[in-house]
């Protein structure tokens, strides 16, 4: 009685096969990265304050003063968003009055920024924030972007599996890179708070569930020994080369729309890796494709020079049920790999150190 393991271990742990599948689906995790965290720039708030409209009549010294000072981490500083009533400054203004000699400010009346904000460009140039006004009243609206983001991710994680069983880890890891890489351009063109906020949800969708297929397809594709370091540090390293190039990108492209461009065309040199990352062929054995799956072994026993035996499915076992067939009736397949007990734990970590980050 004879398992997918045993089938396979002519092919060797390490050969060019394994090597070139490692590297690879260990890349597609690279925009995953990315997606991480780009909310820490795209939606970075500056300094800002309120803005005085062009007619407002003030002198120099009231226009310098007409924001009311407040203790901001142990420091005297202007105001965000209050200022005091341009009508009774202007009036002081014409009366050729002082303020803080003539006029007590802090008696003034105080209204909030009625005509919008001046903002800092010393760190970013343009992001959400500053494209919306999401400072003071709406301040709330900056996390919960974030926190939209992680919902989409937690839905992505308990679908991704059941679509991936339905139909097939390739078909998956690809159709969620497109969704995560095109739903990311499509932020580009956000018109709205509330756009923007919708779309990086269906991002976290896509973000997560192909982290998670790639992680599936590695442990299903790759050998024992080689399938601990690929869900350990393979998948890992590559998210953490993504999340360390962030920055980096931030730093030269201070402009949310371009940042978000440069972040998501990284996703379009995955499209060739559809001609070279196979189906899994344990999955393609459970779906009794067997003639796709031993087309697979054998490409990859000819990639790594080893003669693949002259029957890899014995009519006879598949009739028997000697490959460890379900006894569910109408669907047929391997026993569950041994590894996919711990993957529901593996997501979770993984979204858990996600948030905790």
């Amino acid at each position: 009685m004879r398992d997918y393991e045993e089938l396979s271990a002519f092919l060797g742990e390490w050969g060019p096969f394994q090597r070139l599948i490692f590297f690879l689906l260990s890349v597609s995790i690279i925009p995953n990265g990315f997606n991480g965290m780009s909310a820490v720039f795209l939606a970075g708030v500056p300094e800002h304050r309120c803005a005085l409209p062009p007619g407002a009549n003030l002198s120099s010294a009231w226009a310098d003063a007409s924001l009311p000072r407040e203790q901001r981490g142990g420091r005297d500083v202007p105001s965000r968003c209050r200022r005091y009533r341009l009508a009774e400054l202007a009036n002081f203004s014409a009366q050729g009055l002082r303020p803080g000699t003539d006029v007590d400010l802090a008696r003034l009346p105080q209204e909030r920024c009625l005509d919008g904000w001046e903002y800092s460009r010393d760190v970013y140039h343009h992001t959400i924030v500053t494209q919306w006004n999401l400072v003071c009243d709406d301040d709330w609206k900056v996390p919960l972007t974030t926190s939209l983001f992680f919902v989409g991710v937690l839905i992505g994680s308990f679908v991704s599996g059941q679509l991936s069983d339905r139909f097939g880890r390739k078909t998956i890891l690809f159709a969620t890179m497109a969704v995560q890489t095109g739903f990311s351009f499509l932020q580009i063109f956000s018109t709205s708070w509330e756009m923007f906020t919708i779309l990086f949800l269906i991002v976290g969708m896509g973000q997560i569930s192909n982290y998670v297929v790639a992680f599936v397809l590695g442990t299903e594709i790759l050998g024992k020994s080689v399938r601990i370091i690929f869900s350990t540090l393979g998948v890992c390293i590559f998210f953490a080369i993504g999340y360390m190039l962030l920055p980096l990108f931030a730093y030269f492209i201070r402009d949310w729309r371009m940042l978000l461009l440069a972040l998501t065309v990284p996703g379009l040199f995955c499209v060739p890796l559809w001609w070279v990352i196979p189906e899994s062929p344990r999955w393609l054995i459970t779906q009794r494709r067997f003639q796709e799956a031993e087309v697979i072994i054998r490409k990859a026993a000819k990639m790594n020079g080893v003669t693949a035996p002259d029957v890899l499915f014995d009519p006879v076992e598949l009739g028997t049920g000697s490959y460890r067939m379900e006894s569910v009736p109408g669907k047929p397949g391997f026993l569950p790999h041994p590894d996919e007990k711990i993957r529901g734990k593996y997501t979770f970590i993984s979204i858990g150190c996600s948030i905790h980050s």
